[in-house]
């Protein structure tokens, strides 16, 4: 038998100071929280390599360093740090990775589109924070949805992409599980789709660094929803968790996590000098803290191969959640060549350019209503000009071959702070409409695509 990895701690006598600090404070409120984190840490415990967390900054406790680490060279697989990697612990909103991986399998092979509205059912849209806000019985279109769990990290999202999918979430969950093995993620068990606080949903840093390295090797078109720092979604812009991509040389994905559990969780990716490294790590006690940790070990990764840079320096903490994600010299050692897989991966990736903004699509209560035919439109990047926008859509309908499609430019709503106007070409088929975006997407010209929907816009 193996033993628990916890430093030396035993998980029941952690959990009883705790209770012991907090009752001696007489908050009932926090008695009742750490009760429930005794119960699902005593479930967790049960398993090989649990790694016990005894930093958690929700009631009170003094940080403490991160549990548990790993970084990753995409082009080796080479390890080139680990702290504690395959010790047992709580995905949180990291397990939107996998939601996301049989989304995107889901999507190449046919058996779901982007444009596609999935119902939203009374179940999904009970789910705790964070979320988009869904209400039972509309629909929403599965890039929204993406967008949703990239951004937000939505939990009610997760649980209508699981049910669009296999039927039911704790179907979907088995589905999730499955797909662990064929990813040779050994110690990871998913009971739900977002992350949220389950005792027999767990994982380790090192099937996690998998899990983001199948992502961006196996999905290197979507992996660009990754990088997308602002969501416009019902006249709300809705902003990336992922604070690492407004200031870490390089970042452009790929998700965060956390429950009460588990810690401050970050799934990184960065690429520099063409060269990309993942990082996972564990059991943060604050989201600022975690991040910093992240650039620093990211840091030391590039240098170890020789692709070393500067970074610039996180100046604020990200306030900490009350529910599951509420995040809101030596010389270089030789390396093995690149795969094939890998080398196809970064040729194609290089040719998508990352998705710093993105718009939903217009709110529709039953697909079965939206008109047929040629009512279709690609829409363009924001402009905080209109004239530019303007010159920006013609020259994009140019490059496209859709010259004669007629343009529309969408003035800023009242909400938006920024004052973006937005560019659309008009009348496309559905076909027409995707095979359009596509060859912009090939020509790094952002875009997307938008269903028929009855929109007050300013027409040109």
């Amino acid at each position: 038998m193996r033993a628990f990895a916890c430093n030396g701690r035993d998980p029941s006598r952690i959990v009883a100071a705790r209770l012991s600090r907090i009752l001696a404070c007489g908050s009932a409120g926090a008695i009742t929280a750490l009760v429930m984190l005794a119960a699902s840490q005593a479930e967790a415990a049960r398993h090989p390599r649990y790694h016990a967390h005894a930093h958690h900054a929700a009631v009170g406790f003094a940080p403490a360093l991160v549990n548990e680490s790993i970084v990753i060279d995409v082009e080796t697989g080479q390890v080139l740090s680990q702290v504690n990697a395959d010790a047992i612990t709580y995905p949180a909103s990291l397990t939107k990775m996998m939601t996301l991986y049989l989304t995107f399998e889901a999507l190449n092979a046919g058996r779901l589109r982007l444009d596609q509205y999935l119902p939203v059912s009374y179940e999904a849209a009970s789910r705790a924070p964070t979320k988009l806000g869904l209400r039972s019985g509309e629909s929403i279109a599965v890039q929204d949805l993406i967008l949703g769990l990239v951004t937000r990290s939505a939990n009610d999202a997760a649980s209508v992409l699981a049910e669009g999918l296999a039927g039911s979430e704790p179907v979907f969950a088995e589905h999730m599980t499955r797909m662990t093995r064929q990813l040779g993620m050994t110690s990871t068990v998913y009971r739900n789709a977002s992350g949220l606080p389950d005792p027999d949903q767990y994982t380790t840093a090192r099937d996690q660094a998998q899990l983001a390295l199948a992502l961006y090797r196996d999905f290197p078109r979507e992996y660009r929803y990754f990088s997308t720092r602002q969501f416009y979604f019902r006249g709300n812009i809705i902003h990336n968790h992922n604070h690492l991509l407004d200031w870490y040389e390089g970042a452009d994905g790929i998700k965060t996590g956390y429950i009460g559990a588990s810690g401050f969780n970050l799934a990184a990716s960065a690429v520099r000098s063409g060269h990309r490294l993942i990082g996972v790590i564990m059991g943060g006690p604050s989201a600022g803290t975690r991040d910093r940790e992240m650039a620093a070990l990211l840091d030391r990764g590039f240098q170890d191969v020789g692709t070393g840079g500067t970074t610039m320096v996180a100046h604020r903490e990200v306030p900490l959640p009350a529910v599951a994600e509420a995040e809101q010299a030596p010389s270089p050692p030789s390396r093995e060549k690149p795969g094939i897989i890998a080398k196809a991966a970064s040729r194609l990736a290089a040719r998508l350019s990352p998705v710093s903004k993105a718009e939903a699509a217009p709110l529709v209560r039953e697909q079965h209503t939206q008109p047929a035919g040629e009512h279709w439109s690609i829409q363009l990047r924001a402009f905080r000009a209109e004239n530019v926008a303007v010159r920006a859509a013609h020259a994009a309908a140019n490059l496209a071959g859709a010259k004669s499609k007629p343009l529309q430019i969408v003035e800023p709503a009242k909400a938006d702070k920024e004052r973006l106007y937005r560019a659309r070409l008009l009348n496309f088929t559905p076909q027409e409409a995707w095979s359009t975006c596509i060859a912009l997407h090939k020509r790094n010209i952002e875009c997307s695509v938008v269903p028929p929907a009855g929109l007050k816009v300013a027409n040109r």
